[in-house]
C-alpha cells in the first residue's frame, strides 16, 4: 500500500474473469525457503514490483476460500492463505499491463469519512436498517460499527467487522457470488469487487494499517523523505478516512517528536511557500518511536 494524488491505493492484478485481486502465488516447500521469500518473488513476478519492508498479517483458512484463478466447485479443496503489509514511499507504475495501484476507498467507499456522512453512508445505513429490521442484535451492530447513534462513535480500526456485517447482509457482491445466487430486492453497494476473499483479506490489512498509525511511526513509510505538514496530515487523513484538526494535528506531531525541519521551502503548495521536514528516525537507545493521534474534526 502507497500513496498516490493524497489517496490511498493498493497494488492489484487482473484476474482472468476481469475482477482485480490483490498480488499472490503458492508456496512450494521444495523450492521457497520461507513464506516471506515466496511472497516477494511471485509479487514481481506479478507485478514487476519489489516490495521493501513487509509484516505478516494473519492467516485466512475460511471454509469456501478459494483462489481467484480456482474454478469453483463442490470438489474444490480449502486453500489456506498467509496475508502480509506491505508499505512503500513510492507508487511507481508497475510494469506488468494487468497490475494497477488501485484507490482503496474506491474498493471500500463507506470508509471513506473525509466529508462527514456522504450520500453513500445514507445508502449503506438505509440498507443496513432495511436488512436489519426488527432484530435487535442486527440494529445493535449496525448502530455500533455505522456510528448511526450519537451514543456511538466512529471508529475508523474495525473495517473488517464493517465489511463482514455488510457481507452478512449481502449487500456486496461478493456475498451473492460465493453463494452463487443473483442479486435481488436490494442491489450490492458500490465498492470494486474483488477475487475470492481478497477484499476481506484488504480490510484486515486497512484496519491493522489505521491502528499501527497510533503506536508505531508508519505513516513515514508511506511519505517521501520530505514533506510539509499539510501533506503529512493530507497522507495521514487519506489512510484513516478521517478529516483532521489541523491545529490539533500540528500539535500532537510537535509533541510526539517524530519530525524535524530540513532548513528548506516547498514552493509547491500553490500558495505562500511551506517549510519541509523530515522523519527523525527510531530512538537511536530503545529503537522506538511513537505513533500519532488522530484529532478528528467534529
Amino acid at each position: 500500500m502507497t500513496l498516490k494524488d493524497r489517496r490511498a491505493v493498493v497494488l492489484t492484478t487482473q484476474t482472468e474473469d476481469g475482477v482485480r485481486a490483490l498480488p499472490f502465488g503458492p508456496f512450494d516447500p521444495a523450492r521457497d525457503r520461507t513464506f516471506e521469500r515466496a511472497l516477494r518473488d511471485f509479487v514481481t513476478d506479478q507485478t514487476g514490483f519489489r516490495l521493501g519492508f513487509v509484516e505478516q498479517l494473519y492467516t485466512f483458512g475460511d471454509a469456501g476460500r478459494a483462489s481467484p484463478r480456482a474454478a469453483p466447485g463442490p470438489d474444490q479443496m480449502r486453500e489456506v492463505s498467509v496475508g502480509y503489509l506491505a508499505l512503500t514511499s513510492e507508487a511507481a507504475a508497475p510494469p506488468a499491463h494487468d497490475a494497477q495501484w488501485t484507490p482503496v476507498f474506491d474498493i471500500f467507499p463507506w470508509e471513506d469519512r473525509r466529508c462527514g456522512r456522504s450520500t453513500l453512508q445514507g445508502s449503506v445505513i438505509g440498507a443496513l436498517l432495511s436488512w436489519a429490521g426488527a432484530d435487535e442484535r442486527r440494529l445493535g451492530r449496525a448502530r455500533a460499527l455505522f456510528a448511526l447513534t450519537p451514543d456511538h462513535r466512529w471508529n475508523e480500526e474495525r473495517v473488517l467487522e464493517r465489511y463482514e456485517l455488510l457481507y452478512e447482509a449481502r449487500l456486496v457482491a461478493e456475498a451473492w457470488r460465493d453463494a452463487r445466487q443473483t442479486p435481488h430486492d436490494v442491489p450490492p453497494l458500490p465498492g470494486a469487487v474483488m477475487g475470492s476473499d481478497h477484499r476481506r483479506i484488504l480490510a484486515t490489512g486497512l484496519g491493522r494499517l489505521r491502528s499501527k498509525l497510533k503506536y508505531r511511526p508508519v505513516l513515514f513509510d508511506l511519505t517521501p523523505e520530505s514533506f510539509t505538514l499539510s501533506e503529512l496530515q493530507a497522507a495521514a487523513e487519506a489512510v484513516s478516512g478521517l478529516t483532521l484538526h489541523k491545529q490539533n494535528f500540528r500539535r500532537a506531531v510537535e509533541r510526539a517528536g517524530l519530525v524535524e525541519p530540513t532548513g528548506r521551502m516547498s514552493s509547491a503548495t500553490g500558495g505562500r511557500p511551506a517549510e519541509l521536514f523530515r522523519f527523525k528516525g527510531l530512538d537511536p537507545e530503545t529503537g522506538a518511536a511513537p505513533g500519532l493521534s488522530l484529532p478528528a474534526q467534529r
